[in-house]
């Protein structure tokens, strides 16, 4: 019984393996024509058994990225777009290479912000921020879901822009005349809740990405909160990170 549990147990942990480097495959675009190769082949290059591979692209299935159809084979029928992580980009500035990006502004009020947004933001007592919610579509499917908090000095004049079709960031900059610096980033797996899955057309508790950003204009003023919901069958992450070597001032290299 336990050695059979501990054989079920490595082709799970296999499968997995082989669905991590499909999923790499597939978003990199390597079956362009839409179809993945036969079990047996795909068994022959990740030298696996086709129980496993089998299993694996049950996952793929599970996630929404492939079909698979008798008679047909593997199909993909899910697209994850890359979103940089190396520059400090709008949503429209990193997809464009993947279609058009549109905005819905569902809510833009001016507001007293809680207080936690208020210290991220370094207001005192009694400013008020404008708060913006919008539903981002890319290709005119349902992307992310967007909370912002705007410092009033650049948020106001937001009232009379076009945001279905610009990203904020470049209003900013227009508005402060100066550049955006740097900005703070989390990110971590949420659950759809169900007024965010019915605004972005997925399943009640899938998987979200979420992404808390604070962004300062080059001058280092906060100027821009978000959250952001992304569904997480539409999107990956992408960054380039690099170990740094430092060497302590007092001592010489000998």
């Amino acid at each position: 019984m336990g050695d059979v549990a501990e054989i079920g147990g490595r082709r799970a942990d296999r499968a997995r393996q082989v669905a991590d480097l499909l999923r790499g495959e597939i978003v990199q675009g390597r079956f362009g024509g839409g179809r993945l190769p036969r079990e047996a082949v795909l068994a022959r290059e990740f030298g696996a058994s086709r129980n496993t591979v089998r299993e694996a692209l049950r996952l793929l299935r599970d996630e929404g990225l492939v079909e698979r159809c008798p008679g047909v084979g593997t199909t993909i029928s899910g697209e994850k777009y890359p979103h940089g992580l190396h520059r400090l980009l709008g949503l429209a500035e990193t997809l464009h290479e993947h279609g058009e990006v549109t905005n819905q502004v569902r809510t833009m009020t001016l507001m007293e912000p809680p207080s936690a947004v208020r210290q991220r933001l370094g207001l005192g007592p009694g400013e008020q921020v404008v708060y913006l919610e919008r539903l981002r579509r890319l290709n005119g499917l349902p992307l992310s879901l967007d909370l912002t908090y705007l410092v009033r000095e650049v948020g106001e004049p937001l009232f009379d822009a076009d945001l279905e079709r610009n990203d904020i960031f470049v209003l900013l900059e227009r508005i402060a005349g100066q550049p955006l610096g740097v900005a703070e980033l989390t990110l971590e797996a949420v659950n759809a809740d169900p007024h965010t899955a019915s605004v972005l057309d997925a399943p009640r508790g899938a998987a979200l990405l979420m992404v808390e950003r604070l962004t300062h204009l080059s001058d280092g003023r906060p100027v821009d909160l978000e959250f952001v919901r992304f569904r997480g069958d539409r999107l990956t992450m992408r960054g380039h990170l690099r170990r740094a070597t430092t060497q302590d001032p007092g001592t010489e290299k000998e």
